[in-house]
């Protein structure tokens, strides 16, 4: 085992304070970003300045609203030297490229490679080079933390998988305790595990940073069915009580899913936004750049079994989070949880894009069970695509616990025309929907066939 000589859990609040002193010795607000210009940090600073108006340019706006700039806007910051530049980079203001404000852009890097960039809006008279001179000093201190934790991240990667991967026993065992080694202290500490599928990339390398999740510990890919991945994420918490940092995680990385283009490409990489001033911090809960929208569950109901489910899911993907637990013990287990809830949020759209394992229902019980369990031999005609509008029918009126008033309400259609699809429908199944175990039965079928 390796010795535990990893980043410590204050290595994100090492980065705040870093940018926070920056801010406080250059007068203005600096943002913190990784090279693939995801946000880290940025530094608050009170400057009335910063509320003009002009401040909000649309890349700065972009960057505020969604976290991600476009490919474009990245390769055209690129231009202008910044990932060979060893000391500031002025860039002028372009209001034909959305720049309304120039940038100050203070490279990040170690031992000669730049790992990131700190960023500023230039004001007038702007920063004394004594001052850039003083905050370059800090970013050096910035580099040595993100080349550190570059260096133990990967480890923490191939150590999460192989927990995830492992077969029962000594060898899941054995990867557990690699894991708690590599984590420290903070192993033994709350957390809960989200798993977000299918993740939109071949190349399970292709992933977002740990460090611009709220709360991230470890992220890995691992195959989803026969061809796809899902990406699995470990958060801390503050307690068991709340799951709010991982809901915030969830839905950045549903944003991150839905970005055009691969999520681990230059379109769907880039969040943050370049020199963005402002945005909301990585710890401050969901905003509007987080994926309020992804948190939005997707009312109603749609076409029951057989129909395409990708109604409340993200771009056809979808988050599960399982519950909080202590300590890593139940790792596995967190992940088959959030795995099962990430499959009842695609089959289920009510419950997406974002699932809680403990509000999915009967897909708790539904999730465990073999595949072969959704092919009843009794639902075989009824679940064929020539009598989808049957299972639908008889999936509305299970779900409104067979009264029949609010199933043609909801359906739209005459009480006598409910009577005919549910007589078609015991026709079909040989079941009898007025006996209980029959009607458990189809119930518990058909929300298995979504699945």
């Amino acid at each position: 085992m390796r010795e535990n000589a990893r980043v410590t859990s204050s290595d994100r609040g090492d980065y705040q304070e870093l940018v926070d002193e920056i801010s406080e010795l250059l007068g203005a607000p600096a943002t913190l970003e990784n090279r693939n210009f995801e946000l880290i940090a940025f530094g608050a600073y009170d400057s009335e300045g910063d509320l003009d108006p002009s401040a909000l340019d649309p890349v700065r706006t972009r960057s505020i609203l969604t976290r991600r700039s476009t490919s474009a806007v990245r390769h055209w910051f690129e231009g202008f030297g910044i990932t060979r530049a060893t000391g500031p980079v002025r860039i002028p203001r372009t209001p034909e490229a959305g720049v309304y404000r120039g940038r100050i852009c203070l490279p990040v890097r170690h031992r000669g490679v730049v790992l990131g960039y700190v960023w500023l809006l230039d004001y007038d008279p702007g920063p004394t080079e004594r001052q850039l001179a003083a905050a370059m000093l800090v970013t050096g201190r910035i580099g040595a933390l993100l080349a550190d934790e570059a260096q133990h991240g990967a480890d923490l990667t191939r150590e999460l998988r192989a927990v995830l991967t492992a077969e029962p026993g000594w060898p899941r065992d054995m990867a557990v305790a690699e894991l708690r080694t590599a984590l420290g202290v903070r192993a033994d500490g709350p957390h809960t595990v989200v798993c977000v599928a299918p993740w939109p990339s071949a190349d399970p390398d292709e992933a977002p940073s740990v460090r611009t999740l709220p709360g991230a510990r470890a992220l890995c890919a691992i195959p989803w069915g026969t061809s796809r991945q899902s990406l699995v994420l470990l958060v801390g918490l503050r307690s068991t009580d709340t799951l709010t940092p991982a809901v915030s995680a969830a839905a950045r990385l549903l944003e991150r899913a839905a970005a055009p283009g691969p999520p681990g490409g230059a379109a769907g990489s880039a969040r943050g936004g370049a020199g963005a001033g402002q945005a909301a911090r990585p710890e401050g809960g969901t905003g509007a750049g987080s994926g309020g929208a992804a948190q939005d569950a997707a009312a109603g109901r749609d076409g029951g079994p057989g129909r395409s489910t990708g109604g409340g899911s993200h771009g056809g993907v979808a988050a599960g989070i399982a519950a909080a637990r202590t300590g890593l013990a139940g790792l596995w287990t967190a992940w088959a949880e959030a795995s099962a809830a990430a499959r009842a949020a695609l089959a289920e759209p009510r419950l997406g894009p974002v699932a809680q394992w403990a509000a999915i229902g009967p897909y708790r019980l539904l999730t465990s069970l073999p595949p072969e369990a959704a092919h009843d031999p009794a639902l075989h005609a009824l679940l064929s695509p020539a009598h989808r509008e049957l299972a639908r029918t008889a999936e509305v009126y299970l779900d409104c616990a067979g009264q029949a008033g609010r199933t043609a309400a909801e359906l739209g259609i005459h009480r006598q025309t409910l009577y005919y699809r549910l007589s078609r429908v015991e026709q079909l199944t040989g079941l009898d929907l007025d006996d209980g175990e029959d009607r458990l039965l189809l119930h518990m079928a058909l929300k298995a066939a979504r699945l």
